[in-house]
């Protein structure tokens, strides 16, 4: 898998388990993104605050209103079930789940769609690798 050619062809980001703690990876690696240039939203349900650093919050991937290309993931492996539905419906060109983090049943639905999969891989040291 090139991850290189994920990251320079994707444009939208959806960081899933955006923390509310700014001192959270997911806060560290959404930042990141943005200052690489990607377009990044974040979905929290528990989230009280719609931005945080200036990075739009939604209750779920489904309220996002533009096409997400890549759907990274911070939430615990047995947790991934719950966001299959959301990334189906989306339609992203890729999942990803975050270092750490991999659930190869419940994915296979999203690899069955032609959705890349990528499991267990930080989004930020493969961006720093091509970049």
């Amino acid at each position: 898998m090139n991850y290189c050619e994920i990251l320079k062809d994707a444009k939208t980001i959806a960081v899933v388990g955006l923390s509310t703690n700014p001192n959270k990876t997911s806060r560290n690696i959404a930042r990141y993104l943005v200052a690489a240039g990607y377009k990044v939203y974040g979905v929290n349900p528990a989230c009280k605050e719609r931005e945080l650093d200036g990075i739009p919050v939604f209750e779920n991937l489904k309220e996002i209103p533009e096409k997400i290309d890549i759907v990274d993931v911070f939430r615990r492996s047995e947790d991934i079930p719950q966001i299959i539905p959301d990334v189906i419906n989306i339609n992203p060109k890729v999942l990803w789940l975050q270092l750490g983090i991999k659930n190869d049943e419940a994915v296979k639905p999203i690899s069955k769609k032609g959705i890349t999969v990528v499991q267990d891989e930080c989004i930020y040291i493969q961006h720093n690798n091509c970049y």
